[in-house]
């Protein structure tokens, strides 16, 4: 009986780690919807006010004219027409992989044991998708679009929402540009407002501290040779530069309501990148190129309800937590530390490529010790049952009176039967 539960399929508990399946598709569609909103009430304010002249120019008009005027109306209603169809063809893409992640969730409560084939069939299906959603976040595009139509799972990941995501990122991060991220702001400006996001705020400063670097750079480049006590007059195209830093200033930043962001964003127009004062200097350095982008990524998948780290990370944490105990990340027994434990081959956490992950998982909740009976502890920290203790040195031929330890082998440290201590479990 206690293993038929313990084979017992519980659909919900899977479906914990499956939410962001569905959120995505949801968030996408909410979006394509708000785009189609917006470009009708758009053209359909444009053409009522555009029909509205035209019916009261006609009387006065020549018949060429008015022809001429519903024409571009014509024009416009099919360039609407055009835009639409593409909005719709996207609108059916997404409900079409919604409908594959349903029917993909929905297999889960047709399975009744973890021992099922089809549960085997499905597991490896969802390893496929962790792995997709891996690669699409370190960045390999092709690798997981390749693996996800090799797999036939293309409905159930996200490879051109994360492809747009890491063009984006890749712009700031390499310090290219602004344009693209603010243009992301400017389609998803509620979402923003209504989230108190500091992205597209961070993205006007970043291009207020470049037309100020561009003026102070084109100042120094183009100075006329007039220096007097420290103070190097600039040219023309410096100046003009600065200008624009404050008029940009004074459009985009002053509603901020951080005045000591804004003290300090004012104090650059009288230091310059290589003057190395602070605070200014942090605002200079290249390093905001990393602090926008990273920010750009927390802002992207808040708004697309994705988790911020890679849903095979969150797998593994579980799975881990499942196995670990205090000895796979002790000083003594973990093979990360001793190459000689034989933990080696029989513990995952224990293993060098999952030792570090699982560092910050908590411990496994064991109902039922697994002690050996009547333990003991060596010098060296280790613990073992006395029995086998015994019998392991009974069988190297260790000399009376004297205790090896079992992990070196006949070759193990050696210490006197007196400094073994007995243990006792709390």
């Amino acid at each position: 009986m206690a293993e038929l539960s313990s084979t017992k399929l519980n659909a919900e508990s899977h479906l914990l780690l499956d939410q962001p399946l569905l959120r995505m598709p949801y968030e996408l569609s909410r979006r394509n919807f708000k785009n189609a909103q917006r470009v009708m009430e758009h053209s359909s304010t444009n053409m009522t006010t555009t029909l509205s002249a035209t019916t009261k120019a006609a009387p006065q008009c020549a018949p060429e004219t008015t022809l001429a005027s519903l024409d571009a109306m014509i024009s416009k209603m099919q360039g609407l027409k055009r835009k639409l169809e593409v909005l719709h063809a996207e609108e059916m893409a997404i409900h079409a992989s919604a409908k594959a992640r349903i029917r993909h969730l929905q297999d889960l409560y047709h399975m009744s044991s973890l021992v099922d084939v089809q549960y085997d069939e499905w597991s490896r299906t969802r390893l496929a998708r962790l792995l997709v959603d891996y690669l699409l976040r370190e960045g390999y595009s092709e690798s997981a679009a390749h693996l996800a139509h090799s797999k036939g799972i293309a409905d159930l990941v996200d490879v051109d929402a994360f492809v747009a995501c890491h063009r984006i990122e890749r712009s700031l991060r390499e310090g290219m540009s602004t344009s693209l991220a603010l243009e992301w702001c400017k389609e998803h400006g509620k979402e923003l407002k209504k989230s108190a996001s500091m992205l597209e705020f961070e993205l006007r400063l970043q291009q207020y501290i470049e037309l100020v670097r561009q003026g102070h750079e084109a100042g120094m480049s183009g100075m006329d040779g007039v220096e007097g006590e420290g103070v190097s007059i600039g040219g023309g195209g410096g100046e003009m530069k600065l200008v624009e830093a404050r008029a940009h200033a004074k459009r985009y930043l002053s509603a901020s309501g951080d005045f000591d962001l804004l003290r300090r964003a004012a104090g650059l127009l009288a230091y310059r990148p290589w003057d190395e004062v602070e605070p200014y200097a942090s605002l200079y350095s290249p390093a905001r190129w990393t602090h926008l982008a990273s920010l750009f990524l927390t802002t992207h998948h808040n708004l697309y309800s994705l988790p911020p780290r890679p849903l095979l990370h969150i797998a593994l944490s579980a799975g881990l937590s499942a196995l670990k105990t205090p000895a796979c990340h002790s000083a003594y027994t973990s093979s990360s530390a001793n190459a000689s434990s034989s933990t080696t081959t029989v513990c995952p956490i224990c293993s060098t490529e999952l030792n570090e992950l699982a560092r910050n998982v908590p411990y496994a909740h064991h109902t039922k010790s697994i002690v050996e009976n009547d333990p003991v502890v060596l010098p060296n920290g280790r613990i073992y049952g006395s029995d086998r203790l015994r019998a392991f040195n009974k069988k190297v031929g260790t000399e009376s009176g004297w205790v090896r330890d079992p992990v070196g082998g006949i070759k193990g440290e050696v210490w006197k039967e007196t400094e073994v201590r007995k243990v006792y479990i709390m």
